[in-house]
């Protein structure tokens, strides 16, 4: 122990290695053999090769095409620390999971390396080799076994083997301890015949240092190299906007079991009224089916009873569920594919729309059924949204509610509506609940649809209760209808059509799920 000049006793143990005091390992040779020894052989079989496999490789082999000659660097990023030395549970970033193919919780720190060839040799007729580098499990003889309370398999279970994760995903696997070679070899400016590099950035800290390090190193402009890696993370994501059959599948199965969460909280509604924290009560009701049947909530569930149901992003979710009100729900589960659904229905707490409440939510409900005659193959992606705010504008207009026309209020100098409105009717739905976010505007906003893309379709109204514009009756009144629809060649599915949605349907399915 030493004392520092300012009387604080300074412990030579580093701050890192103090978390693992609470275990008191035992640090004896005999302990070590004794551990070591004993065990029944690991029971790792090669597993078939998984369906997803070979679309990935598709993936894979589109991105290649796009970054001939460039090294192409995709983190899956690190464990997350939640407090102390408690982790959150990983989930690998969505390109990664994208191009791997991987879901659930595979595997943090891992790292995708497309390797370049020449043009056409590589997988799949590609420009590349493509590796996957994550860290192998460790074996029962090493120490890691059993001290290491992030990645031992004492600790944490066991981890696939590299051989398991390149028999059931088809791609080539090494060993984590090579990556450093793999990623900065040969890199440098690509004039002075350097390998490029474009990187995923923001996923692993480590990885942007380690490429940063060797771009500077070597020539490279730091400044441009970061407008290079943000052409590869929108390529990354234009290449989820239509998505693939077992996409599509994922989907399916992650708006299935949303479909059974809504349901879960129906039929807790009574114990939400007796809670002081009712909607709590509805966010716990959904989450225990969203572990149950999926790897956890797509995002974060906003239940919202009355006025919060005004608060667009309302996930405090500690307010009272209170009778004569409605309940916003807008929850989504995430398949163990890490596919998310988003879905939406607001619904009365006693089952029974009053006149009021029936008006605004068939508002919305038209609105919404005019934005799905608007997703078709051919229109824009902004016609969707066009569509519903046609309807609302107009309805809010016969109400007396806008200062002028509807005709006005849709105009670029107008808007007017959009005090009751002020989100926009759809987004891209897939591995982000906000898909391909990073897409440019020509291919989202105002991008074509077609088949295979997956959208929601989410218009609403929501009357706050500081509202003085507004009537009395309408305030506190916050409704949104929102559905996950797929673009078919004959026009789109509704894939949560299983949710009821009109106020009749609504009120039978909560009376039918009370009994």
């Amino acid at each position: 122990m030493n004392t520092s000049e300012n009387n604080f006793e300074i412990d030579d143990q580093p701050l890192e290695e103090r978390v693992n005091n609470r275990s008191q390992p035992p640090k004896s040779h005999a302990f070590t053999e004794f551990i070591s020894s004993n065990w029944a052989p690991s029971n790792h079989q090669i597993p078939n090769r998984a369906e997803v496999a070979d679309f990935a490789a598709k993936r894979r082999r589109a991105i290649s095409l796009k970054f001939p000659g460039e090294r192409l660097v995709l983190p899956a990023g690190p464990l997350k620390v939640r407090s102390n030395d408690t982790d959150y549970r990983f989930r690998p970033h969505s390109a990664f999971a994208h191009q791997t193919g991987l879901g659930t919780d595979h595997e943090p720190d891992a790292v995708l390396i497309f390797e370049p060839v020449e043009e056409g040799a590589g997988d799949n007729g590609s420009n590349h080799e493509v590796t996957l580098y994550f860290r192998p499990l460790a074996g029962r003889d090493t120490e890691q076994f059993y001290s290491d309370p992030r990645y031992g398999e004492f600790w944490i279970g066991p981890r696939p083997t590299l051989a398991e994760i390149e028999a059931e995903y088809g791609v080539k696997c090494k060993d984590l301890s090579e990556l450093e070679v793999a990623i900065t070899k040969n890199a440098g400016n690509k004039a002075l015949g350097g390998v490029q590099i474009r990187l995923v950035r923001n996923v692993d800290l480590n990885i942007d240092a380690l490429v940063d390090t060797s771009r500077y190193n070597t020539g490279v402009d730091l400044e441009q190299a970061d407008a290079t890696d943000a052409v590869l993370t929108e390529a990354l994501s234009e290449a989820r906007l239509v998505k693939d059959a077992v996409e599509i599948d994922n989907l399916r199965r992650s708006v299935a079991s949303t479909v059974e969460g809504f349901e879960n909280v129906i039929r807790a509604l009574p114990r939400a009224v007796a809670h002081r924290r009712g909607e709590r009560v509805i966010e716990g009701a959904f989450f225990t089916k969203a572990r149950e049947e999926g790897n956890d909530l797509g995002y974060d569930t906003i239940a919202a009873c009355g006025n919060n149901a005004t608060v667009l992003h309302w996930i405090q979710n500690t307010g009272a569920v209170e009778e004569g009100k409605l309940v916003l729900l807008d929850a989504g589960v995430e398949d163990d594919t890490l596919y998310t659904a988003d879905i939406t229905r607001t619904f009365p707490v006693n089952g029974k729309f009053s006149e009021v409440q029936a008006k605004a939510y068939q508002a919305v409900l038209d609105a919404a059924d005019a934005a799905f005659k608007a997703a078709v193959p051919g229109n824009k992606f902004r016609d969707v949204h066009a569509a519903a705010m046609n309807v609302l504008a107009s309805r809010l207009e016969d109400w007396g509610l806008l200062p002028v026309s509807a005709e006005v209020a849709l105009s670029d100098e107008g808007g007017q509506h959009r005090r009751w409105m002020p989100h926009g009717t759809s987004h891209h739905l897939g591995l982000d609940v906000h898909d391909c976010a990073q897409a440019k505007k020509d291919l989202y906003l105002d991008g074509t649809i077609e088949a295979g893309m997956v959208f929601t379709i989410e218009p609403g109204l929501y009357f706050k209760e500081e509202d003085l514009s507004i009537p009395e009756e309408l305030r506190g009144i916050g409704i949104r209808l929102e559905d996950d629809v797929l673009i078919t060649e004959a026009g789109n599915e509704n894939l949560s059509a299983a949710l009821p949605r009109t106020v009749e349907e609504i009120e039978q399915w909560m009376a039918e799920l009370a009994q």
